[in-house]
């Protein structure tokens, strides 16, 4: 992990006075924008695998859908790192070029969600054929993101201050107070990495695919109003 600031700084119109209680002097109202952010390794790995089907009848289509699905979540079943679930699932009619009714096709969706990249992988080789693989993507895991945003808090509040005693300095004030603070979190993903359709003739199970998970960059960001004497 490495750690990074990057910091903003935007003052108000010099002409922008706050004036405090009766006979105090006039301050001088900044307002300042800081952020810590944070490169993080993506610990969840999501999979999308999908099964088509085509028959002249929609209940056949439908049959062979379920019936695939349902294989598919008793091997995922055997992957205990591994939280298999339902995705998508649809049949629509397919039309010949005089525009009357052909047939029926169907797709229906698995998918995947593990911080065991390898169990994962291996699962992946066991459901090709007859399911195929669609989409893997990363992301960071609600609490790996939760704890790297409370340490990124600390770091924002900090270059937040750092700011503010800059800001005070330039304009020759003698002391400054804070009037208000607003914390923002916020994350930057990779985007999900598409795979093209396999070769359904293939007969005996897919070599599990590489999983890299990559990083992420996690941010927080501290923006307020201070006011120097």
């Amino acid at each position: 992990m490495r750690s990074a600031l990057a910091l903003s700084l935007c003052l108000a119109s010099a002409a922008a006075l706050a004036q405090g209680p009766a006979g105090a002097e006039r301050w001088n109202q900044v307002d300042l924008a800081a952020q810590a952010s944070r490169e993080v390794q993506n610990d969840v790995v999501h999979a999308t695998l999908f099964v088509e089907a085509n028959d002249v009848s929609a209940a056949n289509v439908a049959a062979q859908l379920n019936r695939a699905i349902a294989e598919a979540l008793k091997v995922a079943a055997e992957a205990k790192t591994v939280q298999a679930r339902t995705g998508a699932n649809a049949t629509y009619p397919v039309y010949d070029r005089n525009q009357k009714l052909a047939g029926w096709r169907g797709r229906a969706e698995l998918r995947l969600e593990s911080k065991d990249f390898p169990a994962t992988a291996q699962l992946i080789g066991r459901l090709q054929p007859p399911l195929q693989l669609a989409q893997v993507s990363f992301a960071v895991s609600p609490e790996l993101r939760r704890r790297t945003e409370d340490e990124l808090i600390v770091e924002a509040v900090a270059a937040f201050r750092a700011r503010a005693e800059v800001a005070a300095r330039a304009l020759g004030g003698r002391s400054y107070r804070i009037r208000r603070v607003a914390l923002d979190t916020q994350g930057t993903f990779p985007s999900p990495r598409p795979y093209g359709r396999l070769a359904p003739a293939a007969a005996d199970a897919a070599p599990p695919p590489p999983l890299e998970g990559g990083t992420a960059v996690v941010t927080v960001g501290a923006s307020g109003t201070i006011e120097v004497e």
